[in-house]
């Protein structure tokens, strides 16, 4: 499926539906279950199947950054683990130093496509 062909079955699919628990689609969130109908009906495998695709896809994704490897997704983005340093931060209610222990992160540096069609470009 193209690149093009993806971004048309998400657009159409996903903004003429609601989401699988009633609710309205442009609530800002994109569920699980919105890309499995996505999928669903655009390439006409059933509900279930879909909704294992999608498992599968996010699986592999969660795997690979646990492994500590940078996971690249072309047109879209690419996710990296980051190593933060323990620092001293502030209670914000109360002013007092409190200790911020060092911790690994989920960073995401959008595509230059990504980042132009979302800002209208």
């Amino acid at each position: 499926m193209s690149r093009k062909s993806v971004g048309a079955l998400l657009s159409t699919s996903i903004d003429s539906d609601e989401n699988s628990d009633g609710s309205e689609i442009g609530d800002g969130t994109l569920t699980r279950a919105d890309l499995a109908r996505a999928i669903q009906n655009a390439i006409g495998v059933s509900r279930a199947e879909a909704t294992e695709l999608i498992g599968n896809v996010l699986e592999e994704i969660f795997d690979r950054l646990v492994a500590g490897e940078e996971v690249k997704l072309s047109s879209f983005g690419t996710f990296t683990i980051r190593e933060k340093r323990e620092r001293t931060g502030r209670n914000p209610k109360t002013g007092a130093g409190a200790k911020i222990s060092a911790r690994l992160v989920v960073s995401f540096k959008p595509s230059n496509i990504l980042r132009s069609r979302v800002c209208g470009g």
